[in-house]
């Protein structure tokens, strides 16, 4: 395997253990989780999670800094996100009703995640 492959994998393998660590913050919050990893053609989401009468689509980074992260998350991610989140509810007519919001979790160093709730509207 190749340096390469190894730094992929583990990379990998961090991300995944961010998002698994935010979607459990999320329900300390009194969020219920309603999927993780979505992926449409459009598009994908890491964490849809559900409180009162909000649908909060989150965006997991995780970086060697919190400014890293939140650079991270490109005009470019925002809008596939947000035509993800379209495609998704209208998959879910249950969910048709609720506010939707964009949150984005960065995750740096320690561990500690921070929630930024509604970090951007659509265009």
């Amino acid at each position: 395997m190749t340096p390469e492959t190894e730094r992929r994998r583990r990379a990998y393998r961090h991300g995944r253990a961010a998002e698994w660590l935010c979607a459990l913050l999320l329900v300390f919050k009194g969020y219920r989780i309603v999927a993780r990893g979505v992926r449409l053609p459009v598009g994908e989401i890491d964490i849809v999670a559900r409180r009162a009468g909000v649908l909060a689509c989150v965006e997991v980074k995780r970086r060697k800094s919190l400014r890293d992260a939140a650079e991270a998350v490109t005009a470019r991610q925002r809008r596939r996100i947000g035509r993800a989140a379209e495609g998704f509810v209208a998959r879910r007519p249950d969910l048709a009703g609720l506010a939707i919001r964009f949150d984005v979790m960065l995750v740096a160093g320690g561990w500690r995640p921070r929630h930024i709730e509604d970090a951007w509207r659509p265009a």
